[in-house]
């Protein structure tokens, strides 16, 4: 039966009467995108690894919104800076990135609708600054680095920005102690919770260091044995490297972060470029999992120390989705060309003994 009034239609159907009568349950759904950063999944790995006896497990990052670790402090430091007063509504966030923290501050500005400026250099990711861009961030690069640093070069253009932009904030993820402390309260935290304090190592790239020191902090907090292993690249200034040339991103520093100074892990290993396509294609082929570049450097460093891990628990937080990088890690035509390793040998490397690539280099 359909009654009228006013022009206004009132259906008394089976299902509306149901409705009005017993009105819908709540439905658990987050109150916008910004509500699912965190809570990514931990992953066991069980073939990546020669020896069975190693329990690898993979924090996947890639499961965050923005698609990486970087969502995290992201979020922290941009809200952070609402709380206190240092950025209001209509403001202007600029930030100096690799790509991924650029991601993370682009979707969370879009989403309290304020401007965001990335600086970047060569060697982003093209998807990277497409996915900013799409997000609505305006993408500034620089090409010529300073004393051999691309880093140092886009904080001299951040530098500039704030200068000649009112408004502006640098949420500064190379010393916001927001970084470390977004990795305190959920990364660590999760897997903590997940292996029920029982841990014996931890693997985790490094370049600010955010990540690394958040977690080891929260493990000695809480008096933790977990060993934590810091992953550098070859050719990176932090813990008193040498400078050198480095193609992917989000691995190593060209300059000295803040956060970074006077840092000390457990263990630190280094990587080379190729080490890190090694780990990618070989999570692929093994564990059918796309992972990024850094990612690769990491697992590759859990394959290089399988003896000294024989009977032991470990997580490998792997920061970002290999789908970022099918133009480069995954594309065999750039890791000739740009590395110097046919695609054979990548392939032989997958079963030779990890990081072959550094060993060569030594």
């Amino acid at each position: 039966m359909i009654t009228t009034t006013n022009h206004d239609l009132t259906y008394n159907t089976p299902a509306t009467v149901a409705r009005i009568a017993n009105p819908r349950l709540p439905v658990d759904s987050a109150s916008g995108i910004l509500d699912c950063v965190g809570q990514t999944p931990l992953v066991r790995l069980s073939r990546y690894l020669d020896d069975c006896s190693i329990e690898l497990h993979a924090k996947l990052e890639a499961a965050n919104p923005g698609g990486s670790a970087k969502d995290r402090p992201a979020l922290r430091m941009l809200e952070h800076a609402l709380e206190t007063g240092e950025l209001t509504p209509g403001d202007t966030v600029v930030e100096s990135s690799s790509g991924n923290m650029g991601i993370g501050l682009a979707q969370a500005c879009r989403f309290h609708q304020m401007r965001f400026i990335c600086v970047v250099d060569p060697h982003a990711q093209p998807q990277n600054i497409a996915i900013m861009q799409a997000l609505g961030a305006d993408v500034c690069r620089v090409d010529t680095p300073i004393d051999g640093s691309f880093l140092a070069a886009r904080l001299q253009r951040v530098q500039q920005i704030l200068s000649d932009v009112p408004n502006s904030f640098w949420p500064n993820q190379y010393a916001n102690r927001q970084n470390p402390i977004a990795h305190h309260e959920g990364t660590i935290r999760e897997i903590d919770e997940a292996t029920g304090g029982d841990l014996d190592y931890l693997f985790v790239a490094t370049s600010s260091t955010g990540t690394a020191q958040g977690c080891r902090d929260y493990l000695r907090k809480h008096n933790r044995h977990t060993q934590v292993v810091a992953v550098d690249a070859n050719g990176s200034v932090l813990f008193g490297g040498s400078p050198g040339k480095r193609l992917i991103p989000g691995i190593g520093a060209g300059h000295l972060p803040a956060l970074a100074k006077d840092q000390t892990f457990d263990k630190i290993v280094r990587v080379s470029d190729v080490d890190c396509v090694v780990g990618c294609r070989r999570a692929s082929a093994r564990e059918a999992m796309l992972v990024g570049g850094s990612a690769g450097g990491v697992l590759e460093v859990v394959r290089s120390l399988e003896n000294e891990l024989r009977g032991k628990r470990c997580v490998a937080i792997l920061h970002d989705s290999g789908t970022r990088y099918l133009d480069t890690v995954f594309n065999d035509e750039w890791v000739e060309s740009s590395l110097g390793v046919t695609a054979a040998t990548v392939n032989q490397w997958t079963s030779a003994p990890a990081l072959q690539s550094s060993r060569n280099a030594s």
